[in-house]
C-alpha cells in the first residue's frame, strides 16, 4: 500500500505502542516505589552510623576524640568532631523529609539537634550534617549521597527492555505467520483471470478460512465461466468458417469477376471480424507463456509482409532486440496497428528504439488523427468513429482494444498521439526488466 502501513505494520504498531506505554507506566510507577525504598534505605544507614559514631565519640576523651572521627570515616561516610555549633541551617523539603525518616528510625536523634544540608548538589551530591553530643560539642558528618539513581534507573530499564523486544519479536513473528494467508490471498487475487487457477489451502483463523474458501469458490466459477466462454466462441468460430469456406469455394463458380471480386472482399471482411471477435472474446486463457523472443525482427517479419502484398510500410530500428514477450498476442497487435494506419493514411511508418528502461514501438500514419476528447473512447470495444476518420469503416472496432488488451498482457502502456505535423501515433510501451503477466 503507497503511503500507508501495511496490516502487518499496522499491528506492529499498535502492539508497540500498547507495551511502550505499559512499561512506561510500569518503569514509572516501579521507580518511584523504588526510589522510596532507598531513601528510607539510606535513612536507616545513616542513622544507624551516627548512633554509633555518638556513642563511640561520647565515650572517648576530648583529646581523642578528632582521631576517633577520622577512623570512623568510610568511604560513603565523613566524620569529625569539633566543639564549634554550626550556623542554624535551613533544610530543603527533601532533606527535611530524610530527617524524619532518620528520627524515625532512632527517636534518640531527635534530641541531638540533627540537622541536614546539601553540600554539593549534582550527580554526586553531598549531604552534610550534625548533631550535638551531651557535652555539647558537635559530631559533624558527610554522606557522600550517590545521585546516580539515574543511571542506575536506566541500566535497570535497559534490562527490562530486553525481555520487551523479545516480547515484540516475537509478537511480530506471529502476527506475520498469523496473515501469512491473506498475503498469499492477495497474490492470487492479482493472478485471477490470467489462466492458471490457484487454489488456496485454507488456513489461518475461522475468518481468514471462511474469506479463502469464498474466495476459492469465486476463482472456481470465474474460471468455469472463462472456459465455456472460450469453448463456446471456439465452436461457433469453427461452425462459421465452414460456411465462409464453402463460400469461398463456390464463389470461384461466380462468372462476373466484378461480382466474384465484390463478394470476395464481404468474405475477407467477415473472416477477419470473426477472428478479431474470437482474438478479443477468447478468454484471457492464452496457451502461449512468455519467452525470450528478438522483438526487433518480429517486427522487421510483419513489416516484410505488408511490404510484399505492395504495401507502403517502413521499418526503422535495430536488427535485433531480445526481451521476454508473448509474441502472438503482441504481432496480432503490431498488425492490428499498422493496419489501421494503413487504412486511415495510406503509409504506415514503424519505429522499435529502447529508451533508458523502456522499449518503444511507434506506429505513425499520415491520416486525419482523432479527436483528443475522444481518444478514451476510441479503445472501448466496438468503438468506431467514423466521422473522425472519414471513411466508411469495416470490422467490429476491436482492433485497438485487441492493442490495449495484448499491452496489458506485458505490463506495458498502449498511448495514442496526435502528431504535431498530421496524423496519429499509436505508441507501445515496454519494460524489459518488469515480469510480464504469468499466464
Amino acid at each position: 500500500m503507497k503511503g500507508s502501513l501495511g496490516l502487518v505494520g499496522r499491528i506492529f504498531a499498535i502492539l508497540l505502542l500498547t507495551v511502550t506505554l505499559e512499561f512506561a507506566v510500569g518503569t514509572f510507577i516501579y521507580e518511584r516505589a523504588s526510589q522510596l525504598s532507598l531513601q528510607d534505605d539510606e535513612a536507616r544507614r545513616l542513622a544507624e552510623h551516627l548512633i554509633i559514631a555518638r556513642k563511640l565519640l561520647a565515650e572517648q576523651p576530648i583529646d581523642d576524640r578528632q582521631a576517633l572521627g577520622t577512623q570512623l570515616t568510610t568511604d560513603r561516610y565523613d566524620v569529625h568532631w569539633s566543639r564549634a555549633a554550626p550556623p542554624p541551617p535551613s533544610l530543603s523539603p527533601e532533606l527535611e523529609r530524610m530527617r524524619r525518616q532518620i528520627v524515625t528510625w532512632e527517636p534518640s536523634l531527635e534530641q541531638s539537634h540533627l540537622w541536614l544540608r546539601l553540600a554539593s548538589p549534582g550527580r554526586h551530591s553531598i549531604i552534610n550534617g550534625g548533631l550535638q553530643l551531651p557535652d555539647g560539642s558537635w559530631l559533624y558528618f558527610g554522606m557522600h549521597h550517590s545521585g546516580g539513581k539515574w543511571a542506575f534507573t536506566i541500566g535497570r530499564m535497559g534490562l527490562a527492555l530486553i525481555p520487551v523486544l523479545a516480547v515484540l519479536i516475537v509478537g511480530g513473528l506471529l502476527i506475520r505467520r498469523t496473515l501469512a494467508p491473506l498475503r498469499d490471498l492477495t497474490r492470487a487475487t492479482e493472478r485471477i483471470g490470467l489462466g492458471t487457477q490457484v487454489i488456496l489451502p485454507e488456513a489461518g483463523t475461522n475468518d481468514v478460512r471462511n474469506l479463502i474458501r469464498a474466495f476459492n469458490v469465486m476463482q472456481t466459477r470465474i474460471h468455469r465461466l472463462i472456459d465455456e466462454r472460450t469453448e463456446t466462441l471456439a465452436a461457433v468460430g469453427h461452425d462459421m468458417r465452414t460456411p465462409l469456406a464453402r463460400l469461398q469455394l463456390r464463389l470461384e463458380a461466380v462468372p462476373d469477376d466484378e461480382t466474384r471480386d465484390a463478394m470476395g472482399g464481404d468474405l475477407d471482411e467477415m473472416g477477419a471480424m470473426i477472428e478479431s471477435l474470437l482474438a478479443f472474446l477468447g478468454g484471457e486463457k492464452n496457451p502461449e507463456p512468455a519467452v525470450r523472443t528478438d522483438l526487433a525482427v518480429t517486427i522487421a517479419t510483419i513489416v516484410d509482409a505488408f511490404q510484399d502484398h505492395g504495401q507502403d510500410v517502413e521499418y526503422e530500428g535495430p536488427d535485433h532486440l531480445e526481451m521476454a514477450i508473448h509474441s502472438l498476442p503482441l504481432r496480432r497487435a503490431i498488425r492490428n496497428l499498422i493496419e489501421n494506419a494503413l487504412h486511415y493514411g495510406q503509409r504506415a511508418r514503424v519505429t522499435l528504439l529502447r529508451a533508458g528502461a523502456e522499449v518503444l514501438i511507434r506506429v505513425d500514419d499520415d491520416g486525419p488523427g482523432i479527436p483528443r476528447d475522444q481518444m478514451e473512447m476510441v479503445l472501448k470495444p466496438f468503438a468506431r468513429l467514423d466521422t473522425a476518420r472519414q471513411r466508411n469503416t469495416g470490422g467490429l472496432g476491436l482492433g485497438l482494444a485487441i492493442v490495449e488488451k495484448a499491452v496489458a498482457l506485458e505490463r506495458g502502456q498502449f498511448i495514442l498521439i496526435n502528431r504535431p505535423g498530421g496524423g496519429l501515433r499509436a505508441e507501445i510501451c515496454l519494460y524489459p526488466d518488469r515480469p510480464v503477466a504469468t499466464i
